[in-house]
């Protein structure tokens, strides 16, 4: 059977997108999206998702890493808004239902801007931080990013007896000036680095806003991998409130694929 797809990616970060507002692909099976994942039997691409219909809202992002583990994603949802404007809704502000709830977005100026959700704790018992932006985060503080081994370090770190079972993603940031870092981040889900992940920048984002003691509005500039994003927030009280990600997210090609 002939599945239609658009490949679209955000800085690197790539997905295979599927228009499922009709609910043909809704029992899409766990192995077919890990073949269609595949760098060298498929498509190829660190997710894949499928947009739905739901009521109440523009659309639904349901979202799998490319071992088909469900979780959610920064980038993928940019993405997933562009996508959803090249099908025709168009509207300035969007509403849209994710794996940790409810989210908007705005499309300007060949960016995407997303809300992401409040963060009200951050674990910073340790010289690392944890913190949940979506999808679990851990963050190191390194003063070399660039030779840093991301992947034995995150590994290590989401493979630990602490993380394992439900695993966890592992960013190592170094701050190089007061608004602006550069990130690399080993995912769970793809057991890889990725280039990009909007999640651990926005994670990495406040965490470092939580270490510098900041307060009021802040904008932080992030250079990853795969290009750079900003993501501005609020600091409230102990927490974090009007978080936003925000950067490109483009089409890349479209085809069919029989699944």
């Amino acid at each position: 059977m002939d599945l239609r797809f658009v490949k679209y990616q955000g800085t690197g970060n790539d997905f295979v997108m599927i228009d499922n507002r009709s609910g043909e692909w809704s029992d899409l099976s766990v192995s077919a999206v890990r073949k269609l994942c595949d760098r060298r039997f498929g498509i190829g691409a660190d997710g894949l998702i499928k947009i739905n219909s739901i009521e109440g809202y523009d659309f639904e992002v349901d979202y799998y890493n490319s071992d088909g583990s469900k979780s959610f994603c920064g980038n993928g949802a940019r993405c997933s808004v562009a996508f959803a404007h090249e099908l025709g809704i168009t509207a300035d502000s969007v509403s849209f239902m994710a794996i940790d709830g409810a989210h908007e977005a705005v499309k300007k100026d060949g960016l995407v801007h997303l809300k992401m959700n409040d963060v009200l704790s951050i674990d910073d018992t340790q010289k690392e931080f944890v913190l949940n932006t979506g999808s679990p985060h851990f963050i190191h503080f390194t003063e070399n990013v660039a030779d840093f081994d991301i992947v034995s370090y995150g590994k290590q770190i989401r493979y630990s007896d602490a993380y394992k079972l439900e695993g966890i993603n592992v960013n190592a940031i170094h701050q190089l000036d007061d608004h602006t870092f550069e990130i690399r981040t080993y995912e769970r889900g793809v057991e890889d680095e990725t280039l990009s992940c909007g999640t651990g920048v926005t994670a990495a984002a406040l965490a470092l806003g939580r270490k510098n003691q900041l307060s009021g509005d802040f904008e932080y500039q992030v250079k990853s991998q795969g290009g750079d994003l900003s993501v501005k927030f609020t600091v409230s009280g102990t927490g974090f409130t009007n978080v936003w990600l925000i950067g490109p997210a483009e089409s890349v090609f479209k085809g069919e694929v029989d699944v």
